[in-house]
């Protein structure tokens, strides 16, 4: 029976990373997958990519994409094992609803990739709705500095400020993004720094 996955986690802790394995891991087996990404996300050139060097061509979403319709039509052209969808923050609930659609009525199962919560602490609304409809949630786990597993992200300026406001979406500098237990969350947003 299929089922709608969503593996969420601050930034840098290898979402990209387990999607690309799952891809291959299907291909290796014969199996065919499609792989989506958000077009928003142009940091690789429109394809799924690692911090470690490893990436894969992918199929883009943007707001208005009807996924239902592009998975059904892919799958009645030749059987689908699996849909991955990287950045799946971006999603719209609409889409997730699609989704859970190629799930229940074409038996494919959908696995989403992307980031719980923002800098500021606020669920994405394809995260929400990935949190209200996936069948199963996992965590993948990335550590604060402190040893704590961290669940909540910063983002820092140039001035090396914690940012309190700006656009949820920033795309690229990933460097700027701090991952932190929710303690040191809390902490860095009220003192505007992070510890040392």
């Amino acid at each position: 029976m299929a089922k709608l996955y969503f593996y969420y986690s601050t930034m840098n802790a290898g979402k990209s990373t387990a999607l690309l394995q799952a891809a291959y891991n299907y291909g290796e087996r014969g199996m065919r997958s499609l792989v989506y990404t958000a077009r928003l996300d142009d940091r690789a050139g429109g394809r799924v990519a690692s911090r470690i060097g490893i990436s894969s061509e992918a199929r883009h979403f943007e707001p208005g994409s009807d996924l239902y319709a592009q998975v059904a039509a892919e799958h009645a052209r030749e059987p689908l094992a699996c849909v991955l969808v990287d950045e799946s923050q971006f999603l719209s609930p609409a889409q997730v609803q699609g989704l859970a659609r190629v799930v229940d009525e074409l038996n494919v199962p959908v696995l989403c990739y992307g980031l719980r919560t923002d800098f500021r602490g606020s669920l994405f609304p394809g995260s929400a709705q990935l949190l209200a409809w996936a069948d199963n949630l996992v965590e993948i786990k990335t550590i604060c500095h402190c040893g704590r597993k961290a669940t909540m992200v910063v983002r820092v300026g140039a001035d090396g400020q914690v940012e309190r406001e700006g656009a949820q979406v920033e795309i690229g500098g990933n460097e700027r993004y701090v991952p932190l237990c929710r303690r040191h969350f809390v902490r860095a947003v009220t003192d505007g720094r992070l510890e040392s």
